[in-house]
């Protein structure tokens, strides 16, 4: 054999090592595309949920069932029509097993169509409306939905005499999920809305809308507002002094905030709120959960974070039960009825809407060693989507 033909030969078998090489390499990795606003109006949300999906990678490793995981991060700037581009890059071009993030119901939404066409699992880590799981059988939830809360503190309201109330809400999707689920809860207790206001999501000023609220004289404000716009809210409501009107304030707990609530002063003193999480959760799980979180990012969890940290969670074990195969049939199958500890406390993936069932309660905000957190009085054990409930 002559010398060139010779050294084309060893190119040749080369290059197919390292092409199989490659494959082998791919074959033993799990790409995670990790959506989130980690810049824009929901930076906030964006940077507790990947402080969580970290802190998890960090405790647990990159690598389960003989797989290694990849984490790939894209910023949607909070634009769902971002979310969408990367979204489609992250699937034809980095080939994706799994899609994550989503910081708001848009973002979840525009995506579903795309991960159906790709049978890829969509893990939706933060967005909260009641459709989200229904728009692809892809879709599963480790955040919330809007009225898992809405209707608890509704049932709240009523059994302790607050007979009048105002809602305003944020205008999208979950405000809108929140509005309705409450209002309904709540008039079938006996209650009355005097009024239901809407607030714009992007740039809102409350000040109007509060004393619009104000005058119609109720026993409470309900309000829905996204994570990240409490503090502004909570300031505006004490400028009008309506902190020391005698009207109470409550709804779900995005308004109070861990993330946000050290900032809001007095003023939110009092506020009650049902939800998911609190810092304050009396647990060892959270204790140790939170000294982590605090430790490896500089700030205090809120609920927002135990998405991202459930997320990775709920993938690490659907790849321990299909021995690492990550295709989106098998592993969306096995994700269904999975249930485990959070340092919210205990939750599960319902097998028919893919939606989390988790304990909600009911907090109130107080100082404790100087610092103010929800603390929580209440729990209302393993809670579906009532939304989803109220169909069957």
């Amino acid at each position: 054999m002559s010398t060139g033909r010779r050294i084309f030969v060893a190119v040749g078998v080369l290059s197919a090592c390292l092409v199989g090489a490659a494959s082998a390499q791919a074959q033993d990795t799990i790409k995670v595309g990790l959506i989130i606003s980690m810049t824009g109006q929901q930076a906030s949300t964006g940077k507790q949920v990947k402080a969580g999906v970290d802190l998890y990678l960090q405790r647990h490793g990159t690598s389960v069932a003989s797989k290694k995981i990849q984490l790939i991060l894209r910023d949607s700037a909070s634009v769902p029509d971002n979310t969408r581009r990367l979204a489609e890059d992250l699937i034809k071009t980095e080939k994706v097993d799994v899609l994550a993030g989503f910081e708001i119901t848009p973002a979840a939404l525009v995506v579903a169509p795309l991960a159906t066409a790709a049978k890829t699992v969509e893990v939706v880590m933060a967005a909260g409306t009641s459709i989200i799981t229904e728009r692809s059988p892809y879709i599963v939830r480790t955040s919330f939905t809007v009225a898992q809360s809405c209707v608890l503190i509704a049932d709240w309201a009523a059994a302790n005499k607050i007979r009048k109330v105002v809602t305003i809400v944020s205008d999208y999707a979950p405000g809108h999920d929140a509005e309705q689920s409450f209002t309904e809860r709540f008039k079938a207790a006996g209650g009355t809305v005097a009024e239901a206001i809407r607030a714009p999501l992007a740039g809102p000023d409350f000040a109007p809308l509060l004393q619009r609220a104000a005058d119609a004289k109720p026993d409470a404000i309900f309000i829905f507002v996204p994570a990240g716009q409490g503090s502004l809210f909570m300031k505006q409501f004490a400028e009008r002094g309506l902190d020391k009107s005698g009207i109470k304030l409550i709804g779900p707990g995005d308004v109070t905030d861990d993330d946000l609530l050290p900032t809001m002063g007095d003023a939110a003193l009092g506020t009650v709120t049902a939800h998911l999480y609190s810092a304050d959760h009396d647990s060892a799980m959270n204790q140790a959960y939170v000294a982590a979180f605090e430790k490896a990012a500089g700030f205090r969890p809120n609920f927002m974070s135990v998405g991202g940290y459930d997320g990775m969670h709920l993938i690490y074990e659907a790849l321990k039960k299909t021995k690492g195969k990550a295709d989106g049939d098998t592993l969306i199958a096995a994700m269904k009825g999975l249930s485990w500890e959070s340092p919210r406390g205990p939750v599960s993936i319902d097998p028919e809407t893919r939606d989390i069932v988790q304990n909600i309660y009911i907090r109130k905000v107080e100082k404790k060693n100087g610092q103010i957190y929800n603390v929580e009085f209440a729990t209302f054990d393993a809670v579906k989507d009532p939304v989803k409930a109220a169909k069957k």
